[in-house]
């Protein structure tokens, strides 16, 4: 798509899916939880970490579970991206996004339980988080309105999906690059296997010397 402009739009995690249902963005890469009236492709499950304190208890281990931090205060952030069980217990108090949780964890309030990349996003000097290795994870997608594709986003999801300009799929292929392409391939196969030559190779030889002569008596 050397032809056209591709711009970023930076968003909240929050707002992106509303952003690409709204017809705002043509695709974006969003937390999918719900595919209902959206195409999505997912490219990535991410794990699901604990950002404690340096000297909490979880960091002893590489990885906790849930049971390890049961006696621990959960904050689950307004705009929290994980789908928990009902049963999951939670403080009544509630930040407003994963960065004010993160705050909220240094002053010692309890922990959350974030995806990777925004525990890493939000990081912090006097925190480090933890696996945990029960919790929910998010899937990671391009997703856009199938109903209002233009062919510029078709190129896009094309490209995501590992097609190229000249893939017999790709809409934007046009038919003499394709034809082009067959006849290269064509002329490279035949100079990989020359044809085979018919009949004997070489000229018949004769004998060299001289005649032999009849000796006059």
């Amino acid at each position: 798509m050397p032809d056209v402009e591709l711009e970023l739009v930076p968003v909240d995690v929050a707002d992106a899916e509303a952003l690409v249902r709204r017809g705002e963005v043509d695709a974006g890469l969003i937390r999918l939880r719900d595919r209902d009236g959206i195409a999505a492709i997912a490219l990535y499950e991410e794990v699901s970490v604990v950002v404690v304190p340096k000297d909490h208890v979880a960091t002893a281990a590489d990885e906790v579970s849930l049971a390890d931090l049961a006696d621990d205060v959960l904050l689950r952030p307004a705009d929290d991206v994980l789908d928990w069980p009902p049963e999951q217990r939670f403080s009544e108090h509630a930040p407003a996004s994963a960065a004010v949780a993160v705050d909220w964890v240094a002053s010692g309030l309890g922990c959350v339980i974030v995806p990777l990349s925004l525990a890493r996003l939000h990081h912090r000097s006097d925190l480090t988080y933890r696996t945990v290795t029960d919790a929910p994870r998010s899937s990671v997608a391009l997703a856009w309105l199938a109903d209002r594709a233009t062919d510029a986003t078709e190129e896009l999801v094309g490209i995501v999906r590992g097609r190229t300009a000249n893939s017999s799929r790709g809409r934007g292929a046009p038919a003499e690059a394709r034809t082009r392409t067959g006849e290269s391939d064509a002329r490279r196969k035949r100079s990989e296997n020359p044809p085979r030559q018919r009949g004997r190779s070489g000229a018949k030889g004769t004998r060299s010397g001289s005649p032999r002569g009849r000796r006059r008596r």
